[in-house]
């Protein structure tokens, strides 16, 4: 698994981890019950505080990505069908609105956009 953090983000070295270990799941190149790199050994590699990756195990726990053992590790929870199609779609509906922000600012009609969106579904 590899997890590469940007000093130079917005998002805070926790969120990137949380980010990056999503997509991983979510595109399947991590699969349920696979283990994850512990707290410090992922700290380690990354040169950064077990505080933080533990902020972002805590914060992926919650979410229902991953699962923690007391003293075995943390793994790829089980995924259910609807859980991944609603975090693909709220990943989809902020892309969106970005389109949408941007259309407007530009005078770029609706149909137009539309068209752009039917164009690439369809492909």
């Amino acid at each position: 698994m590899e997890v590469i953090i940007s000093n130079s983000s917005d998002k805070p070295i926790y969120e990137q981890i949380c980010i990056q270990i999503k997509a991983l799941i979510m595109n399947g190149t991590l699969t349920a019950g696979e283990a994850l790199p512990s707290m410090r050994t992922l700290a380690k590699d990354l040169h950064i505080s077990v505080i933080t990756v533990q902020r972002a195990y805590e914060d992926l726990t919650r979410d229902g990505f991953i699962e923690t053992v007391s003293g075995k590790g943390s793994f790829v929870a089980s995924q259910n069908k609807e859980f991944i199609k609603e975090e693909q779609l709220r990943a989809a509906e902020e892309l969106l609105q970005k389109v949408a922000e941007i259309g407007k600012a530009h005078g770029i009609s609706y149909e137009q956009m539309a068209g752009i969106l039917k164009l690439f579904y369809e492909e």
